[in-house]
C-alpha cells in the first residue's frame, strides 16, 4: 500500500478493505486495553500506527524517481495541477493535520507508553506532540481556559518523568523553559505549587552549565534564572528545605538558616523519587551557591566558619575549595598560616559589562516598539473614526 493511502479517509471509502470508522474504533480500544493490563510495548506500536492512520507526513519520493525531469520543457508538471495538493501535518504533533479531545487522548496515550518502556527520547517527542495539541485546541476554543489549564497541570507532572530521565543533559534547561512560561507558571502558582521543589532543584542544578553555554564568566544567565525563580518563589505558597534553602540565601541572606536547610535536603533528596539520583550533585551545586553568595561580601573567609556554612568539617572544605581553584571556577587562594580563603578582586570585564547592558537595553527597546506601534494603530484608527463620522454630518 501507498504512503498516500494509509489514512482513515483511503481505507474506509475503498470497500475492498473491509475496513469502518467501527473497524479503526475497536483497533484503537484494543490499543487501550493493551496498555490497562501492562503491555506497554505493543500498546505504544499499536497507537503509533493509529495516530499514522491521522497524519500527513511530507512525501517522500522513491528511488529512482525524478518527477521535475521534464520541467524544463513543460512536460513533467503536466499532471501537478491535476491532483490535489495534500496539507502537510504539524512536525511538532507526528504531522497531524489536526487534533481534537479524542486525538489528544491518544497522544497522551503515546507519551504514556513512551514513559513505561523507558525509551526518554521518544517521550521527548511525545512530550512536545501532547504540549502542540494541548496550546492547539486551547487557541481554537475546543477546550475552555479552565481545561486548558488543568491540562498543562497535568503535562507538569508527566514531564517530570521525562526531564529528569534525559541522558542527553538538556533535560533541565528544557524543564525551566517549560515551566517559567506565561501559560505553565500559571499552572505551578495556582494548580501546582509544590513542583516549586523541582523547578529550584532544576535552576540550582543547571544555572552555572548555562552561564558556561551563554559564553560568559560573568554568570549573569545564572543570576537571571535565579532571578526567575525567586519571582515564582513569591507567587507559590508553598514551602520545603529546598526552596527555604534558596530563599534563606537569596532573599533573606541568613545564612544560619540556609545551613541548617541544606543539612535537611539531602535526606529530601534522597527520599525523592525524581531527585534521589541527584542528592549528590545538587549538594555540590548547593554548597558552590552558599559559597557564591557568602563571598560576595567577604574578602577574607575562616575555614572552619566556612566549612560549618558549607555542612563539611574544616578539612574537607579546604581541599573542596583547592578542587574548585584548581578547576578555574574560584577566584581565590588559600593562607594555610591563618586558615582562611582570600577572595580575589572578581571585577568584571568591561566586556561583560557592556553585554550585560546591551541585552537589557535590547529588552527596553523592544518594549518601546510594541507601545510604539500600538500607539501609532490607536491614533490611525481615532483619525479613521473621526473622518468617517465627518462624512457622516
Amino acid at each position: 500500500m501507498n504512503s498516500n493511502q494509509w489514512n482513515v479517509k483511503y481505507l474506509t471509502s475503498n470497500p475492498d478493505y473491509g475496513i469502518t470508522a467501527e473497524t479503526i474504533e475497536t483497533y484503537y480500544k484494543f490499543a487501550k486495553f493493551n496498555y490497562e493490563t501492562g503491555n506497554y510495548q505493543t500498546g505504544r506500536d499499536m497507537i503509533e500506527n493509529y495516530i499514522s492512520l491521522y497524519s500527513s507526513p511530507p512525501k517522500q519520493r522513491k528511488e529512482g524517481e525524478d518527477g521535475d525531469e521534464d520541467d524544463e520543457f513543460g512536460v513533467g508538471s503536466s499532471s501537478a495541477p491535476q491532483q490535489e495538493e495534500e496539507k502537510i501535518g504539524n512536525p511538532n504533533m507526528y504531522y497531524l493535520t489536526s487534533v481534537d479531545t479524542s486525538l489528544l487522548q491518544v497522544l497522551w496515550g503515546k507519551l504514556s507508553c513512551e514513559i513505561l518502556v523507558e525509551d526518554w527520547e521518544e517521550a521527548s517527542v511525545a512530550l512536545i506532540a501532547v504540549k502542540t495539541a494541548i496550546e492547539s485546541l486551547a487557541s481554537s476554543h475546543k477546550l475552555t481556559p479552565l481545561e486548558a489549564l488543568h491540562q498543562r497541570t497535568w503535562l507538569l507532572h508527566w514531564s517530570l518523568f521525562v526531564f529528569w530521565n534525559d541522558a542527553s543533559g538538556k533535560g533541565l534547561e528544557s524543564m525551566v523553559e517549560l515551566f517559567t512560561s506565561e501559560k505553565y507558571l500559571q499552572a505551578v502558582t495556582t494548580h501546582a505549587p509544590h513542583l516549586l521543589r523541582y523547578l529550584t532543584a532544576a535552576v540550582l542544578l543547571c544555572k552555572r552549565r548555562a552561564a558556561k553555554k551563554a559564553g560568559s564568566n560573568s554568570n549573569a544567565e545564572g543570576r537571571r534564572l535565579l532571578r526567575d525563580l525567586i519571582k515564582v518563589m513569591q507567587q507559590c505558597e508553598y514551602s520545603d528545605p529546598i526552596v527555604e534553602f534558596v530563599e534563606q540565601l537569596s532573599v533573606k541572606f541568613d545564612f544560619e538558616a540556609a545551613q541548617s536547610q541544606l543539612a535537611r535536603c539531602e535526606t529530601v533528596l534522597s527520599s525523592d523519587f525524581f531527585l534521589c539520583k541527584q542528592t549528590e550533585l545538587f549538594m555540590e551545586e548547593a554548597r558552590v551557591f552558599v559559597f557564591e553568595n557568602y563571598c560576595r561580601i567577604h574578602h577574607k573567609i575562616d575555614l572552619t566558619t566556612l566549612g560549618e556554612k558549607l555542612a563539611m568539617d574544616r578539612d574537607r572544605a579546604e581541599r573542596w575549595i583547592v578542587d574548585l581553584i584548581r578547576n578555574a571556577l574560584l577566584d581565590a587562594k588559600i593562607d594555610s598560616e591563618e586558615g582562611c580563603v582570600v577572595m580575589g578582586t572578581g571585577s568584571t570585564s568591561v566586556y561583560e559589562q557592556v553585554m550585560e547592558k546591551t541585552k537589557e537595553l535590547t529588552a527596553r527597546s523592544g518594549g518601546l516598539v510594541v507601545n510604539l506601534r500600538s500607539y501609532q494603530n490607536d491614533v490611525r484608527r481615532e483619525r479613521l473614526r473621526k473622518e468617517r463620522q465627518a462624512r457622516e454630518d
